[in-house]
């Protein structure tokens, strides 16, 4: 994103949840050895990874080089959407209220009165990297920290952030599975061995008697995702862009499709046209943003800025 410069210190942050809203913790660490860490009981994934850049331009002066995993913080810096939110008094492209403004708009603001001292760059989580993977290990240790504590307020503000069904679900019926908990899977349709180990990993981590995984069962991310939620005893819920959307699969590929639905704690067909796909998918995607509070999208990048600036917590590789 930026290139590094040798006169700026180095900060990597990094945010982690468990349940998405649930306990959550933030760190951020200095190549110069400061570092500092949080959490909350209730919370999501978004707002550690805010929570982290925050507290590190608060805490470290000068110029600061923010390494980030977090395509949602990197790119509001890179492609300059905070313009467009100041223009439009913190609304939206749709003319809604940018999710999460308590924290970016103060983080905003510190970016601004820094007047170019500060430069985010995009580094890929769990991959090697030492400071990342220092941060990383503090934000799941703060979260472990808050993972008993009895939810508050904050709870409650979070839900009112995120159960926002019917503001931007668009048309289709309401889900029957409970928001504040779902996770859409979906991505690429092939997976390489390591996006597919990365995918198995985040599914071994989710709580089996709380969370729900939502997939439209396409082939690739979407498929791989439900069948290892299911192995895994983590309820799934389909949703289809419209009836029969297999008929040109292999009979292979049918029976796996058949295998999950049958085994799906839910399934809900929309009124896509079958003859515009493209679009059908698009608008079912669009059902799942506010049918979700989160998602783990392997293998595209746009898919997941897409699910990000509708106001979900995204994992994303």
């Amino acid at each position: 994103m930026f290139p590094w410069q040798a006169d700026r210190v180095r900060v990597f942050t990094d945010g982690a949840c468990s349940g998405n809203p649930g306990p959550g913790g933030w760190a951020w660490v200095c190549d110069d050895g400061r570092q500092d860490s949080g959490g909350e009981s209730a919370t999501t994934n978004q707002r550690m990874e805010l929570t982290a850049v925050l507290r590190a331009l608060e805490a470290v002066p000068g110029a600061l080089e923010v390494n980030s995993d977090s395509t949602y913080v990197v790119n509001c810096f890179r492609d300059r959407w905070y313009e467009g939110w100041l223009a439009r008094d913190w609304k939206n492209s749709q003319r809604k209220p940018v999710a999460n403004r308590d924290l970016w708009q103060p983080l905003v603001e510190l970016f601004l009165a820094r007047s170019g001292e500060v430069s985010f760059r995009w580094v890929k989580g769990h991959s090697g990297n030492e400071m990342n993977e220092l941060a990383d290990r503090l934000a799941v240790e703060a979260l472990a920290r808050h993972r008993n504590r009895l939810p508050g307020v904050a709870f409650a503000e979070t839900l009112a952030e995120t159960s926002r069904w019917g503001e931007s679900a668009g048309a289709g019926p309401a889900p029957p599975w409970p928001i504040e908990r779902a996770i859409v899977v979906s991505g690429a349709r092939r997976l390489d061995d390591d996006q597919a180990s990365e995918l198995s990993s985040a599914i071994a981590g989710l709580d089996r008697d709380n969370d729900v995984i939502v997939t439209g069962l396409r082939l690739g991310a979407e498929m791989t995702g439900a069948e290892l939620a299911q192995q895994a005893g983590i309820p799934v819920a389909v949703v289809l862009p419209y009836p029969e959307p297999v008929t040109a699969w292999s009979a292979r590929d049918r029976a796996r499709f058949d295998a999950r639905v049958d085994a799906a704690e839910w399934v809900i067909t929309l009124a896509g046209d079958p003859g515009k796909p493209s679009q059908a998918i698009k608008e079912r995607n669009r059902w799942l943003w506010g049918a979700s509070v989160g998602a783990i999208i392997v293998g595209d990048e746009a898919l997941a800025t897409e699910a990000e600036m509708a106001g979900l917590g995204v994992i994303s590789f």
